[in-house]
């Protein structure tokens, strides 16, 4: 019977420290003060070079023309969003999810605790 009040206790400190490191994670990871865990890491790739066929106006073929109308709109979104910025998302959003998980443990953890403690008073 103590042992199980003990238990509670222990449970309940438990779910309490769960809680509160990852508040103070996320709002120092918020604030800037320290980095998101980096779950995501999106390569750089270096900046291909436009096939100049297309604007000579050789007749490489309507393949050639496809693959380069390709590589003019992908390298306009690499402008427009840069890598650093949606790898920076990922992993804010990852950590948010992790930090809701262990705020949702943590309060289970904590309720436990707090029935057992109920239980045996």
């Amino acid at each position: 019977m103590k042992f199980k009040k003990i238990l509670g206790w222990l449970l309940l400190i438990a779910g309490i420290v769960i809680i509160s490191w990852s508040l103070y994670s996320s709002y120092n990871i918020f604030t800037g003060k320290s980095s998101a865990p980096e779950v995501f890491k999106l390569e750089q790739e270096e900046k291909e070079s436009i096939s100049t066929d297309f604007f000579k106006g050789s007749l490489g073929g309507q393949r050639d023309i496809q693959e380069d109308m390709k590589k003019m709109v992908e390298e306009q979104i690499r402008d427009m969003i840069p890598t650093e910025f949606l790898s920076k998302l990922f992993n804010l959003v990852s950590w948010s999810i992790l930090a809701g998980l262990l705020i949702l443990g943590g309060s289970r953890l904590a309720g436990l605790g707090i029935k057992l403690i109920r239980a045996y008073n």
